[in-house]
């Protein structure tokens, strides 16, 4: 998802966020048993793939790729963003802000931000990186909002250059907007002033400042090659990158993967037993949860949300769903104990929420529905049911939704499963088609988490896309807070400003907390060594969206001697 979180994952949060990419349907076990016998499953690289040559499990076609390389669409290639680079890149496990295009920055003032632009940087057809590049893609995200995916012009005034440095003058006294405008991927002035539609244009043959460049392409496979001006040229050691339309469950484990993003079935005995040089890191990310649509009765009525919210054993999700790897999550949208600094002390049993049948159906009682027989009914006989929307191929979402309709279904709830293909479940997400859908709360940057979950900033109707809140939270108190805590440099403040909106997120459960959702990092060294890790955590394990750039500057390649 890749896990989509209630951000721009996603989740393409996408930490979220957009969606996760490439979740992967957990295999039984690397031992089958066959007429009485064992077989070993084993990882057999491909002898074609040079050593200068890395093979990545990150894209998926359905069941093609389509070539869109606009780093601002949600169905673009994974690739695009290892072609276009953010000011600044953040580490989202627990946002370290690292100097990246502009390589350093101020705050003269309360609304003002000055960066200040590299000027050894050239876009990949040799023109110059400029600050000029870097106001007109700012403005070209204002006249376009659709793909103002990280909501910049939320806290952006205007913007204007002075010599080498871009001047971001904001709208208010604004705290937290530097890590959110860091993030902007830049584009060349030279090349999109010219678009006559970013919000639909393709850009089928990228150009930009990062350290690969399309290769060879077809709707089954793409390459990237090493961008040999790329201004970090010399920390880059992948000459090539080979990145597949199409991987099975076995592929992931025998096909010989440097690299892949996936939720796997008993990793140790699986991709662990595959290869000696495979190995994994699933750190927290975020919190999955329910997503109900607010704007779709029953689920309007507080009292339905927190009636589901005390049917569920969350122990036995987390444990169904990821197989131990994770642990039950509260309902503050806190990541514990990560962010326990934040954490109101309060809030009973650090916000998690124990399955309760009686005190369930008394909150059902309370919207109007009784127990008769084992169905959950309302005043005219009529049960409460909906479907329950998640995306075919997340295994553990699956398996969280298929314990969900279980549980509901003890108190007389009826749960129907929907499982469209990951882009048809983006969409429906982004454009309110579902009743109730498996997503995601929370990140490493505690406002912006609560920002991408519940500002009306991104609140939209039914019907029209929105990047964020996707379950249509709107509050003029929470929009005051969110403004409030931008406005203030007061640290004190702010830390009382969470703790008042993680007590709104508990008592009015516009998401239902669930369990944390992984990062699902496996890797091979037998190449590339330098791979991030819980003793290392320099950056979160996904190979979507921007961390990959920091990543690739770290992997060093394994000697002939070595290998």
């Amino acid at each position: 998802m890749r896990w989509q979180m209630s951000g721009g994952r996603t989740p393409r949060g996408r930490v979220i966020q957009r969606w996760r990419r490439a979740a992967i349907v957990g295999l039984a076990a690397v031992a089958v048993a066959l007429s009485g016998c064992s077989i070993q499953i084993t990882s057999q690289p491909d002898p074609s793939i040079g050593a200068d040559t890395m093979l990545i499990n990150a894209d998926k076609g359905n069941p093609f790729f389509t070539k869109n390389f606009n780093p601002y669409l949600t169905n673009t290639r994974t690739a695009s963003r290892w072609i276009y680079e953010p000011l600044i890149l953040i580490n989202p496990l627990d946002g370290t802000q690292n100097p990246w295009l502009a390589s350093e920055w101020s705050q003269p003032d309360a609304r003002t931000i000055v960066m200040t632009i590299r000027d050894d940087v050239t876009w990949s057809d040799g023109e110059d990186l400029t600050p000029e590049d870097v106001a007109f893609t700012f403005q070209l995200l204002k006249d376009n909002p659709s793909l103002d995916i990280k909501g910049a012009w939320q806290h952006l005034e205007s913007v204007e250059t002075e010599g080498g440095d871009v001047i971001l003058h904001l709208k208010t006294d604004d705290a937290p907007s530097l890590s959110i405008l860091g993030q902007t991927m830049i584009v060349p002035e030279h090349l999109w002033a010219d678009v006559k539609d970013p919000g639909t244009y393709r850009n089928e043959t990228p150009v930009g400042t990062g350290p690969f460049v399309l290769g060879n392409y077809n709707d089954q496979q793409y390459s990237m090659d090493k961008n040999p001006d790329y201004w970090q040229a010399d920390s880059i050691e992948i000459e090539h990158i080979i990145l597949p339309a199409t991987n099975s469950q076995l592929d992931t484990v025998s096909r010989g993967y440097d690299w892949a993003y996936a939720f796997i079935s008993d990793v140790e005995g699986t991709w662990g037993a595959a290869s000696e040089h495979n190995s994994w890191w699933f750190p927290p990310g975020g919190v999955i949860a329910l997503m109900p649509n607010l704007e779709v009765a029953p689920f309007d009525d507080v009292n339905v949300r927190r009636g589901i919210a005390l049917s569920l054993d969350r122990a036995e999700i987390a444990e169904t769903a990821s197989e131990g790897y994770m642990k039950p999550a509260g309902q503050t949208g806190l990541i514990l104990p990560n962010q326990e600094q934040y954490l109101d002390p309060s809030i009973p049993d650090q916000g998690m929420i124990t399955q309760d049948k009686d005190a369930a159906l008394a909150a059902f009682a309370e919207a109007g529905y009784s127990l008769d027989g084992d169905r959950l009914v309302d005043g005219n006989g009529e049960q409460l049911e909906f479907a329950l929307t998640t995306a075919n191929g997340f295994t553990d979402w699956t398996r969280a939704a298929q314990t969900v309709r279980s549980q509901l279904a003890d108190v007389g709830v009826k749960v129907t499963l929907k499982l469209p293909q990951p882009a048809g479940y983006q969409s429906a997400i982004s454009n309110g088609d579902f009743e109730m859908a498996i997503g995601g709360m929370g990140n490493g940057d505690v406002y912006q988490a609560y920002n991408n979950l519940l500002s009306s900033e991104f609140y939209v109707p039914s019907g029209e896309p929105t990047a964020n809140n996707f379950e249509r939270y709107s509050s003029e108190k929470v929009d005051a807070l969110l403004a409030e805590y931008r406005e203030t440099v007061d640290t004190a403040r702010q830390a009382e400003i969470v703790k008042e909106l993680q007590g709104i997120v508990y008592d009015e459960m516009p998401v239902i907390g669930l369990y944390y959702g992984g990062i699902w990092g496996l890797f091979n060294d037998a190449k590339f060594t330098g791979w991030p890790s819980e003793e290392d955590p320099y950056m979160i394990p996904q190979n979507y969206d921007s961390a990959p750039l920091m990543i690739f500057t770290h992997l060093k390649r394994v000697k002939g001697d070595d290998r």
